[in-house]
């Protein structure tokens, strides 16, 4: 069964961004004239996901004031004190409703197929009962992203290697049965993946279009280039 519900991780502080996010939220800085949080909600859209869920801390006034405006239906999971990815997963839930979810990272824009669409049309198997599916794209097609990599595939983690080929896109699916056991409030998914991976249950698709991190100032430039 396809996910009917998303969470858009919106609430990092921004802080590689400098200057840009000492006033406002980094998911409202603007990539080819429109903010980061909208071409986020556009691929949503264009998956016909019908409950959308934005977590908010830093300068959550103004990220809350822009979505009443361009998409009042989004439901707000505001975090008073950073949760991290899979903690903010998990404080969402009660608004995410129950089955699997997509999330999906507000931080990156997106060419070609929808990744969102991808990850639905993959998620079926093994995968699909307690794990979860990734969105993988190649490092040489990392725009805006100088990390070592993340995965290999057949899906192993990078591990002690200095590089590896694939990056993690910021869009899944995942079961938030994979959540269990995590005691601290705040955590990563990188433990969750750890787990999951452990037990034959995390999954992976390769993007096969553009993609860029708009996590530092420079990659605002790279990712509209790439929009272009």
């Amino acid at each position: 069964m396809t996910p009917q519900a998303v969470m858009i991780f919106a609430a990092g502080l921004g802080t590689r961004m400098g200057a840009l996010t000492r006033t406002r939220p980094k998911a409202l800085i603007e990539v080819a004239g429109r903010p980061l949080i909208d071409h986020a909600l556009a691929l949503v859209r264009e998956a016909r996901i019908p409950r959308v869920v934005v977590n908010t801390h830093a300068h959550a006034d103004q990220l809350a004031a822009h979505l009443a405006l361009t998409a009042p239906d989004v439901l707000l999971s505001h975090e008073p004190v950073l949760l991290e990815t899979g903690g903010g997963l998990r404080h969402a839930l009660p608004l995410l409703g129950p089955g699997p979810v997509f999330t999906l990272n507000a931080d990156m824009v997106w060419t070609g197929p929808n990744p969102l669409t991808a990850l639905a049309e993959a998620w079926r198997g093994p995968e699909a009962n307690g794990g979860a599916l990734l969105s993988l794209v190649p490092r040489e097609a990392a725009t805006g992203h100088a990390g070592p990599g993340d995965f290999f595939l057949p899906l192993r983690r990078r591990g002690d290697a200095s590089t590896a080929p694939y990056v993690y896109a910021g869009a899944q699916i995942i079961d938030p049965a994979a959540l269990a056991g995590f005691p601290a409030e705040a955590f990563s998914m990188n433990p969750v993946w750890d787990a999951l991976l452990a037990r034959g249950r995390l999954h992976a698709t390769v993007h096969p279009g553009g993609w860029a991190d708009v996590g530092r100032p420079e990659g605002i430039a790279l990712a509209e280039a790439l929009l272009a």
